[in-house]
Order: C-alpha cells, then sequence, then structure tokens
C-alpha cells in the first residue's frame, strides 16, 4: 500500500491519522505541492484530479478523496470504529467533520489562494482571506463539538482527524486559536496518541 501525499496538506496529514489509528502501514510517496508535482502526468495517472493524496493499494487499485480513503479503511478494518455506532451521533460527527473538509480547507488550499493572487490581490489580502475561512470554521466547530475527551465522546473519530490538522493550518496563516478553548483541549487529547504524533508535517520524511 502507497500513500501518495505531502507532508504539509492537511487532507494527507487526515488519511496518515486514519492509518495509524488503525495500525496499517503504507508507503509514503511525496509529490511536492509548491513545485507542482501533483499536476505531472504520471501522477494525473493515479489521480486526474490531480489532488493529494491517493491511496494506492496492493492490487493496484487507486482512491482518492481523503475522506472517501478514511471511510473504506473504516469499512474494511472496523476497529477502532472512527464513527460512533449510534446513527445520530454518526450525522454529528460527519457534520463537524464537513465543516472542516468541505466548507473550509477548501477555500484556503493552494489553488484557491493561487487565483487570489492571479486576480490581484495582496499578499496580505491572500493571507487574511485563509485566515478569516480557518477561524470562521473553527468557530462554527467549537459549539459542534459534543461531550467527552474528544470530539464527540473518549475515543478519537473523524472528527478529530479533521480537526487536528485544520488547527495545523490555522495557525500557519495566524489564527489565534486561543479563541477555542474547546478545540484546543481535544488537541490535547489527540496530541497525547501516537497515532496523531507521528502524523504530524514534522515528522514526516518529506518536511521542509
Amino acid at each position: 500500500m502507497r500513500l501518495h501525499g505531502y507532508f504539509r496538506s492537511a487532507a494527507s496529514w487526515r488519511v496518515r491519522i486514519a492509518l495509524n489509528l488503525k495500525g496499517i502501514k503504507a508507503e509514503g510517496v511525496s509529490h511536492h505541492l509548491r513545485k507542482g508535482e501533483q499536476c505531472l502526468p504520471t501522477y494525473l495517472k493515479l489521480n486526474p484530479q490531480g489532488f493529494v493524496p491517493a491511496l494506492e493499494l496492493d492490487d493496484g487499485t487507486v482512491l482518492t478523496q481523503s475522506l472517501a480513503i478514511i471511510a473504506w479503511l473504516d469499512e474494511t478494518h472496523p476497529l477502532p470504529a472512527l464513527l460512533p455506532a449510534d446513527p445520530l451521533m454518526r450525522a454529528k460527527v460527519r457534520a463537524f467533520a464537513l465543516v472542516l473538509a468541505a466548507d473550509t480547507h477548501p477555500l484556503q488550499n493552494l489553488a484557491v489562494l493561487g487565483k487570489l493572487r492571479e486576480s490581484g490581490l495582496s499578499e496580505a489580502a491572500v493571507q487574511a482571506w485563509a485566515s478569516e475561512v480557518n477561524a470562521r470554521g473553527l468557530a462554527a466547530c467549537e459549539k459542534l463539538a459534543g461531550q467527552g475527551r474528544f470530539a464527540f465522546g473518549d475515543a478519537p473519530s473523524l472528527a478529530d482527524i479533521c480537526l487536528v490538522p485544520q488547527l495545523g493550518n490555522a495557525r500557519r496563516f495566524g489564527v489565534d486559536v486561543a479563541q477555542f478553548p474547546r478545540l484546543l483541549a481535544i488537541e490535547a487529547q489527540c496530541n497525547a496518541l501516537a497515532a496523531f504524533g507521528e502524523a504530524v508535517p514534522a515528522n514526516q520524511p518529506d518536511a521542509e
């Protein structure tokens, strides 16, 4: 199994956490996003969208989109479960995760920020946009988080897998994350686990 990603990619970070929680080993293959390596023909054969991550299975099957990859991992390796058993709680976990993975992260990724620069916005304005987007999504999650040591209960779930990388992004864009005490408490619980600690960008072979 090979995980195609980039050390700083939040979506790749999510999948690294999920793999670690499941105890699954995958060879890391780096594609430097700032150098455009995700747009090379060799990678586009794996993922025509030109995004990371992509998970290449042992039989050559390629899975794309971090949440789809994580869902496949959870369905094929059920323990530990990344979604609660209760349908209502599952919906709440998914909603929390989607606030970050669908409504926050895409608005501040490299492609969007690049388009803003091409449109003539100053670098300060681009950074302010990314900061605002992150802060808005995290503010919603501060209120959406449930009870327990983690975002929803006493075991990490898909919600936590999406939260930790997004907090990392928020810090890079200068967001004052101290305004989110519940999220920071959740993050501290996550970071105490090896599965999260080993997945952080600074611990990846391609870290810069």
